[in-house]
């Protein structure tokens, strides 16, 4: 074999490997974050209305203030209910603050030299000038930015998804729409798994050098078996529901209980979300 051939099969096997590696980390996350929402901790052993209500609560607080102090203090607080839930912080800084600030951040650039008022500097070279009211808008957009969406990874992450979209019908949402939510989260991670083992065996099969031809024909018969597959799936799935009663709503063995420290939590959040607006306005 040449050493360009070689080159190109542990190309070939080093992408396989990392498509395999990608789908099973994919699936650790969602079994992870599974055990997390079902664990034993504070806002784990709230009702899951309460949660979504409280957030929704302190969401609005965060982007309602013009205070960087009670922005400050609703993240913190954010923060706070992080620690005591044990949702580690490195999850939420990876999926969070570190995408939340390049997000926030590239668009709040041009607030800084559109915006009126006096300046403060000027780029070198190009000459832009950066306002103080550009800096506070952008500042604002950042810190509001990143205090609602840690807010919502901390709470979603201490609520198993089924019961996210269960509570959610206390804002109105249709059931089916639920429904169909949840069917697609499993799902997903149901054709990842089945990508996954097809992966698998495949790569066990291989012996000696695939060329190109034969690669492309593998991804192209691997993606049409896939999609053979989960319409076969959905079609049972479907007809299992409907032989056990399935009428649109989904069903969970959980009922929710309002409980007294439910109560108080939900008296708690909606009176620290309304003297964050009422201080920061």
């Amino acid at each position: 074999m040449s050493r360009g051939a070689g080159h190109r099969e542990r190309g070939s096997k080093g992408h396989l490997e990392r498509t395999v590696q990608a789908l099973r980390d994919a699936i650790d996350r969602d079994a992870t974050a599974s055990l997390l929402a079902n664990s034993d901790d504070i806002l784990q052993q709230l009702d899951p209305r309460v949660k979504i209500i409280g957030m929704l609560a302190l969401v609005l607080a965060a982007t309602a203030a013009h205070s960087f102090l009670v922005i400050a203090l609703i993240f913190g607080a954010a923060v706070g209910l992080a620690v005591s839930s044990k949702v580690p912080i490195g999850f939420i800084a990876w999926r969070v603050w570190l995408g939340g600030l390049i997000f926030s951040t590239s668009l709040a650039l041009p607030a800084l030299f559109l915006t009126p008022g006096p300046t403060l500097c000027a780029l070198p070279l190009l000459g832009w000038e950066v306002t103080r009211s550009g800096l506070r808008s952008a500042g604002f957009l950042i810190a509001r930015t990143e205090t609602a969406a840690t807010l919502a990874l901390v709470f979603m992450s201490c609520t198993p998804w089924a019961h996210v979209l269960r509570g959610l019908r206390v804002l109105g949402v249709a059931a089916t729409a639920g429904a169909m939510r949840y069917m697609t989260h499993r799902y997903l991670f149901l054709l990842l798994k089945i990508a996954g083992d097809m992966f698998v065996a495949r790569r066990s099969r291989t012996v000696g050098r695939a060329t190109p031809k034969m690669r492309r024909q593998a991804v192209t018969s691997g993606g049409g078996v896939l999609l053979e597959k989960s319409l076969d799936l959905s079609e049972k799935v479907y007809s299992a529901m409907l032989s056990r009663g399935f009428s649109g709503e989904a069903l969970l063995l959980d009922d929710f209980t309002m409980r007294g420290r439910d109560w108080w939590a939900l008296a708690a959040l909606i009176a620290f979300a309304g003297g964050a607006v009422w201080i920061g306005r």
